[in-house]
Parts: structure tokens; C-alpha cells; sequence
């Protein structure tokens, strides 16, 4: 209540000064600040979309894995020891594995929403992903003997760290297509 008070004696200051505009003191934006709103016809629509083409969930899958044997494959190389490579392509599998999983439960083999799926859908196959990224986790030193942690949870970030890396590039490329 106090700070309504403050601002009716804020606006009661500046009435009296004919510098002080306060005829949108509640908009910071004011009354042009947004553009007037059209519908697309079904051409500008498509045209849109292809100016500006999205990654799909496989796309972006794809090039986890990609990375992530690329980064195997350099531990391999520079340790020269075939359970540190087994243990980096574990971290990768760890990785991309479960996402696949959450991808195929959320959007189908297409990529597109099946509708059916909501939030609850989302996030039951969002705990499923989790839990079978802490399977994964747990069972590494059975399934993998001698297991290196350390080249294991390296490619496991790095692998989930490209995503981001992924979409900034293609972000790029689509706009030096425009």
C-alpha cells in the first residue's frame, strides 16, 4: 500500500512540471512500443519457416554423438589405452542414449509433436531419462573394468555441452542462407 501511495505522490509532483510526461507512468513501453498484429497468409508463413529453418531434436542428437566419439576418440589417441577409450565412449552413450529415449517418448520417430503428449507427458519421460542417466552411472564400473572417471564424465559434459554449441552454429549458417 505504501509504495501505491508513493507513486500518487510521485504523479501529483510532476503534474504540476510541464517537463514530466506521466500519461503512461504504468507502460515503460508507451503507446507505439508494439507493432500492430496480422495474420500470415499460408505462402508468407511458408516463406517464414524457410527463412528461418529449425534443428530438430535427431539433428541435434546427431551431433552429441558425433562430438562425443570425435572426443573419444582424441582420449583414445592421446592415452593409448583401450579402457580409457571404452570408458569415454561410455560417456558419450551415457549422454545421448537417454535423450534419445526422451526424444522418442515426447516427439515420435518424425520429430514432430504427437498433440497427445502434455506437460505431464514431458516430464514423465524426463524422470525416465533421468533415472536411466543414474542406471547408466551406477552400473559404469561393472559394465566397464578398469573404468576412467575422469574420461568418462569429461566426454559425459563435453558431450552435453555441444547442444548449445550445435545450435548457435546453426543459427548462424541459417542466417548467411537468408
Amino acid at each position: 500500500m505504501k509504495s501505491i501511495k508513493s507513486l500518487d505522490k510521485f504523479r501529483s509532483a510532476g503534474a504540476d512540471r510541464p517537463d514530466v510526461d506521466d500519461s503512461g507512468y504504468d507502460s515503460f513501453w508507451g503507446e507505439d512500443a508494439d507493432p500492430p498484429i496480422s495474420s500470415l497468409t499460408r505462402t508468407e508463413a511458408q516463406a517464414l519457416v524457410a527463412r528461418h529453418p529449425s534443428m530438430t531434436v535427431w539433428q541435434a542428437l546427431a551431433s552429441q554423438a558425433l562430438f562425443g566419439v570425435l572426443v573419444a576418440l582424441i582420449w583414445g589417441a592421446l592415452s593409448r589405452s583401450l579402457p580409457t577409450t571404452l570408458s569415454a565412449l561410455y560417456g558419450v552413450a551415457v549422454a545421448v542414449l537417454p535423450s534419445a529415449l526422451m526424444a522418442r517418448g515426447v516427439f515420435g520417430r518424425r520429430g514432430a509433436s504427437s498433440g497427445a503428449q502434455g506437460v505431464g507427458g514431458l516430464l514423465v519421460w524426463e524422470i525416465l531419462k533421468l533415472l536411466m542417466v543414474g542406471a547408466m552411472l551406477a552400473m559404469a564400473p561393472v559394465w566397464i573394468v578398469p573404468l576412467d572417471w575422469v574420461a568418462m564424465l569429461v566426454t559425459l559434459v563435453l558431450s552435453l555441452k555441444v547442444v548449445g554449441v550445435a545450435l548457435l552454429i546453426w543459427q548462424g549458417r541459417a542466417k548467411k542462407t537468408v
